[in-house]
């Protein structure tokens, strides 16, 4: 059954019960940086300047990525998904985009109970 929202052309956020939707970040080459969330003034704020604005379910508050770190993502792009409920944030980092200096936060890999890091 096909949704309205599958081929609409208009944007219309399919926000969950929270009033969020799902944000995967990556850069022009399509490496995977970050995943966050997104409400209505967080996916605005995005819109308006060009610097990825997320929301912060840990701090309950609008979180503009670098605030403090400098390290902002520069968006290049962003699209939605056919149902509207996550966006593919495509953009250029200033620096790391792990708060632990790491350049993902995907740094590393699950090998059955342990954790390897990637270099």
């Amino acid at each position: 059954m096909t949704e309205p929202r599958d081929r609409s052309l208009t944007l219309d956020p399919a926000y969950d019960a929270a009033g969020l939707v799902t944000a995967v970040v990556t850069d022009r080459a399509g490496a995977l940086l970050m995943v966050a969330h997104m409400n209505a003034e967080a996916l605005a704020a995005t819109q308006a300047t060009g610097e990825a604005t997320f929301w912060s379910r840990s701090r309950q508050r609008l979180w503009k990525k670098g605030e403090t770190s400098g390290n902002v993502l520069r968006v290049v792009e962003m699209r939605i998904d056919c149902d509207q409920d996550a966006l593919w944030v495509i953009a250029d980092p200033a620096g790391p985009a792990c708060h632990t200096g790491a350049g993902s936060c995907f740094y590393r890999r699950i090998d059955g109970d342990r954790l390897i890091p990637l270099t």
